[in-house]
Order: C-alpha cells, then structure tokens, then sequence
C-alpha cells in the first residue's frame, strides 16, 4: 500500500508541473497540467496539500509549419527567449472525492531579438541585438474536482475538473526597444512582445479529465488532458508596430506515461506530452495577433516520496515542432496569398516539483 501511495503522489505531482508550450507558442498555466487539480488524489475531507513547481525553457529554433529555419540560428538573427515560471498551489479535501485548489503563478522572462530593434542584416536592418523583459504576477488559477469512484474500492480512478483562469496577470507590461521609428533613431517605451507578458487578459474556462491505473505495487500509468477556452477574442492592446491587437488564445495539452517504484521512496517516469495554442477557438473569434501550433515531447524524469513530502525533476525533449497557420494567416491564404507565420520552440524544458500535505486526518 505504501509503494502504490508513493506511485500515486508522483503521478500527480507530475501532472502539476504544468503544461507549457517552450517557446512563442506559449500557453499560460493550464488546470491540470499547471494548477495542481490532480495532486488532490487521496485527500482526506479537511486535508490540504502545498505545492511549488518552476519550470524553465530556452526558445531559439525557428519553425515555419514543422520546417525548422535552421539559418536564423547559422545568421546569428533568432530570437532567443529565457521563460521561467513559478506556480504556488493550494489544495484542499472538500470530501474524499471533491477537491478545490488555487495557484498563484509568477513569471521572469527576458526576450533577445535583432528584428524588433531596428531589424535583422544585411541592410537596411541595423544587426543590432538588444533584451526586453517581463516579471510579476501572472494568471490565478482556481478549480472544483470530483473523483469519479470511490478511492476505498478501487485503485484505479479518474477525475474530471471544472476550473477557471483569471486575468490577474499583466497583459500590456511595457520595455525599452531601441532604433524606432521611420528613421530608426529614436529609443521608445512600449508593449513587450506577447510570448513573454505576464497574462492574456481573458478569463477562460477550463476541463480537465485525469487517472491512475497502477498495474501493480512497483509500476503504473497516468494520464491527464486538458483544454481552456478563452471566450474573449482580443484583450484591446495593439501590438509593438500597431498593426492588430493580440489575441486572447484558447490552449490546450495533454500526457500519458508510467511510473517505476525502484526502490522505496524512488521513482522514475517515462512518458509523452503534447501542448500548443489552436489557430481558431470553440467559443468567440479567433482573430488578433497569435503564434498557433504545438509541440510532442518525449518526457523522462525522476522523484522521491517521504512520508507527506514528494519532489519530482523532469526534462521533455521536443521530438516534433509545428506552427500552424494562424487565423490571420488562413484568411490571407484564402484571399490568394499563402502565408504562414514563424515561431520559436525550445529543445527542452526542466520542471521541478514540490509537495507537502498537512492537515485533515493525514
């Protein structure tokens, strides 16, 4: 019973490092895969759980539908983002089966770029290479779930919670770009690029489904999707050349993998995940600046469970890459001019995690 409580807290203290797609395709801190939903499993009524994740990534290659232009990388003129990510979490055992949670999540990102200061070589673009950044609050989490079965008569179970995102995080947070204007000689104050503000400014609605299936004390699987929909359709704010407002993108992401109890209190995880932001939404317009696509990883990773207390480490390795085409692409497409934006994705990311519970009858 201890090893299968061990597999347990893993399996979903993995789901709370969050789903986040690793570069400027880049979801915002999503339910299951980022508010901690599935960490409720075996709480007791009154009992709560605290939880810290941080994740970080490098995005650097470029990718135009799933074709990498590696000679950004070869010219010197990618754009390289630095995304780190905090999310602090609270959960807590309404009953056995219903749970609440909310997550606090803070963000630091640096964005280094040619191409929005003063523009990429050869001439007429200057070359010259200069940093924006963002830091602060992003968007609160919170959610209401319910356990499918009870916990008491069966090992295997599934969840499915109902959540919410909130725009708490700034979304019009400004920096200093450099060689502005028609002449390229004037330094300005102005929005950061969208890949690394703090928030959206929608407030969407989120599903969650998750489960645990051990397949015996030392092995098991778990599984967990999860799609936000974001209702609003722009959040007002134009972007740094003024040309259209950014958009207030739906998300979405999933994983499935299998845990190995190889000895007490030591685990490993193998599995797979996808993330990425659609090019038109379920609920709203679809129009607006947006970077669309996704990213497959493959996910090793490893952790230790002692008593109350679990930490888990782990790396996705992108194995496939895609910027989809976005809205504004496809209604240009359509009016006779192909056209399909860039993005750029990381090679990995590196999640840690941290739990405890206290409290209730645990």
């Amino acid at each position: 019973m201890i090893r299968i409580i061990s597999l347990l807290t893993f399996f979903f203290l993995f789901t709370f490092l969050e789903c986040k797609s690793q570069g400027c395709v880049a979801t915002r801190g999503s339910s299951v895969c980022g508010g901690g939903m599935g960490s409720s499993i075996n709480l007791k009524e009154g009992e709560f759980q605290f939880q810290s994740g941080f994740r970080y990534f490098k995005s650097f290659r470029h990718f135009r539908g799933d074709h990498e232009e590696a000679n950004r990388v070869a010219e010197g003129t990618e754009v390289i983002n630095h995304s780190s990510f905090l999310d602090l979490t609270l959960n807590y055992g309404i009953t056995d089966r219903i749970f609440v949670n909310t997550t606090i999540p803070f963000v630091y990102h640096t964005r280094s770029s040619m191409y929005e200061h003063g523009g990429n070589p050869p001439a007429p673009g200057l070359g010259e290479r200069h940093k924006t950044t963002s830091n602060g609050l992003a968007d609160i989490r919170v959610g209401i779930g319910y356990w499918l079965f009870d916990p008491l008569d069966n090992e295997y179970n599934y969840s499915i919670t109902l959540g919410a995102k909130l725009p708490s995080g700034s979304y019009d947070y400004k920096d200093l770009f450099y060689n502005q204007g028609a002449n390229r000689n004037v330094d300005i104050e102005t929005v950061v690029d969208q890949s690394i503000q703090p928030g959206d400014g929608g407030t969407c609605l989120n599903i969650d489904i998750q489960g645990y299936h051990p397949i015996n004390h030392e092995i098991g699987i778990s599984s967990n999707v999860f799609y936000m929909a974001n209702p609003k359709e722009t959040n007002g704010i134009k972007t740094r050349t003024g040309t259209m407002e950014y958009s207030c993108p739906d998300q979405y992401g999933g994983r499935l993998g299998a845990f190995y109890n190889s000895m007490d209190g030591w685990n490993i995880y193998l599995g797979g995940r996808f993330e990425g932001v659609p090019s038109s939404d379920i609920i709203g317009g679809s129009a607006g600046f947006r970077r669309p696509g996704y990213a497959v990883s493959v996910e090793p990773g490893a952790g230790y469970f002692y008593k109350g207390f679990a930490a888990f480490l782990s790396a996705p390795i992108a194995m496939y890459r895609n910027r989809v085409q976005s809205y504004d692409d496809i209604q240009k497409t359509n009016a006779g001019v192909f056209t399909n934006g860039d993005a750029a994705f990381a090679d990995y990311l590196v999640s840690f995690g941290l739990s405890y519970r206290f409290g209730g009858s645990h």
